[in-house]
């Protein structure tokens, strides 16, 4: 019985260890977050002297594409075509409280964001949709607010796709959306 319960263990241990789990690596397009206000998660309870609200204005969740010698605008992405803006998921924005971006409502809810850009100016999209992998399920019929932002050029290249934000006064905040050398800058009233 004891040879028995030994061939058991045996044959267990290496059954385990032929199906263990392998994980993948780091992904090429790390996922990121950020906050309006800028750096709220960490600052709500390491910065008090900010006196923050108790919850964000808004968060942004996307994936960080890189450059890697590639051309961006008009290469990879193509112009006058929607773009998942970022890569992997689609990005998605948490609004917490009804907000105006370049004077225009966006409502408290949870929406994709997408863009279309061209050589001057991207619109940007926002859609009731989520939870969807880059843009291949897009229906423009559950967009709720387009926004057109003029291109902007940047005085050096952004490698890695980044969204982040900039409070300027109380209630004001600019979103800046750059990768390469372009730019877009949306004011988000609160």
């Amino acid at each position: 019985m004891r040879k028995f319960i030994a061939v058991v263990a045996i044959f267990s241990l290496f059954t385990t260890i032929g199906f263990a789990q392998e994980f993948r690596g780091l992904d090429k397009s790390p996922l990121d977050r950020v906050y309006l206000p800028d750096h709220f998660a960490h600052d709500i309870k390491f910065a008090p002297e900010r006196n923050l609200p108790d919850s964000p204005v808004l968060r942004i969740d996307y994936s960080r594409p890189q450059k890697n010698g590639r051309e961006v605008f008009g290469g990879m992405v193509k112009f006058n075509e929607i773009w998942r803006l970022g890569a992997n998921e689609a990005t998605e924005i948490k609004v917490y409280k009804d907000v105006k971006i370049k004077g225009r409502l966006l409502k408290k809810g949870t929406y994709t964001m997408y863009a279309i850009p061209t050589e001057e100016q991207w619109t940007i999209i926002f859609n009731t949709a989520i939870d969807h992998w880059g843009h291949y399920s897009y229906d423009e019929n559950n967009d709720v607010l387009r926004i057109s932002a003029h291109v902007l050029k940047n005085q050096q290249p952004v490698e890695e796709f980044s969204i982040q934000f900039d409070d300027l006064e109380e209630g004001i905040g600019v979103m800046y959306i750059a990768w390469d050398m372009d730019r877009v800058e949306l004011t988000i009233s609160y």
